[in-house]
């Protein structure tokens, strides 16, 4: 009796297990939806994916379910600052340069070479920069969750090496549509052309311009090196990567749900950063071997961009002054 009492018990257990396996898993409270122009290669995905997405999960216990959208699938990194705001998505990681249209203040990002180092830039951002922003983007309603790598830009051509301004005359180059970026580049010379970056490679292809400018990664994981023929390594810009999020939408949340997901932002960018500066070096020498020639720019040459660029300076300082960029320098 007893025995058999056992095996019903059993019985009745491995039903009862059968019965929740086959349960669908409970439906998450909230989604985040994160755009992203890039692809699933790049270091940026990567780290949302393998870092910020499964910890979120992992710490909200399915409470929240992060879903990324790479290759542009919900439009260009203009339109995801839009929907972010307008409360479309969610989220979107996108590189920084995007949100000049915003406030003419973010162009202190984009001033020729005022980053020397990827660290000088992740101890400005961290110390200043990031919550100086914030408070630009408030009347967006949308807030900055971190700022993380994605590198110097450099340019890429099919003309020959750029070691000096004048070898930039009359480029028709590739730029962001970035007010900044295009006059920068019209004071060195050359001729600047907005192509949306998910008909870059087809432009470069088609000759319909000759050149771009871009980090490394990107360069690298959109495989522009195929449509290349020189790499010069001109460092002209550091741009991040942010994650931004509808400002309202993270101050709607849960408490105990805003605080799992911020412990997550610190780790996320920290391999973020990691991640990228190896893919960005690693670009270089995959580039070398893939026969793009390379050249670098000394420091005289670089001098001879930014005395070209003194007039966006001037600009700058003229409208806002000059403290934060003296904030910068003193990081140097």
């Amino acid at each position: 009796m007893r025995k058999m009492r056992r095996m019903t018990m059993l019985l009745v257990l491995a039903v009862s297990a059968l019965i929740n396996a086959a349960r669908p898993a409970p439906a998450a409270e909230y989604t985040f939806r994160i755009a992203f122009i890039g692809p699933e290669a790049h270091g940026q995905y990567i780290a949302l994916n393998e870092t910020f997405k499964r910890q979120v999960e992992e710490k909200t216990q399915g409470r929240v379910e992060v879903e990324i959208y790479p290759n542009a699938q919900l439009g260009s990194d203009r339109q995801a600052i839009e929907g972010v705001s307008i409360g479309t998505i969610e989220m979107a990681a996108i590189g920084g340069s995007s949100i000049l249209t915003l406030d003419d203040r973010f162009k202190i990002m984009d001033l020729p070479f005022i980053f020397k180092t990827s660290e000088i830039a992740h101890e400005a951002y961290d110390e200043f920069l990031t919550e100086e922003f914030n408070k630009y983007l408030e009347p967006h309603d949308i807030v900055i969750l971190y700022a993380a790598e994605l590198g110097f830009r450099n340019i890429t051509n099919n003309r020959g090496p750029i070691k000096r301004p004048e070898d930039l005359a009359g480029l028709k180059i590739r730029t962001m549509e970035n007010p900044l970026h295009v006059e920068s580049f019209k004071l060195f010379g050359a001729s600047p052309t907005p192509v949306a970056f998910s008909e870059l490679y087809t432009a470069l292809q088609q000759g319909t311009v000759d050149a771009q400018e871009n980090p490394m990664s990107v360069i690298s994981t959109a495989k522009l090196y195929e449509v290349q023929k020189y790499l010069s390594l001109t460092g002209h810009i550091y741009t991040p990567t942010m994650l931004l999020v509808k400002k309202s939408y993270w101050e709607s949340l849960p408490e105990d749900l805003k605080s799992a997901v911020s412990g997550t932002l610190k780790e996320t960018q920290a391999i973020e950063r990691k991640i990228i500066m190896d893919q960005n070096a690693q670009a270089v020498n995959e580039l070398r071997s893939s026969g793009v020639e390379v050249n670098e720019l000394t420091a005289e040459d670089r001098q001879a961009f930014l005395d070209l660029a003194k007039p966006v300076y001037d600009s700058y300082v003229q409208k806002y002054g000059d403290s934060l960029i003296q904030k910068i320098n003193a990081v140097r």
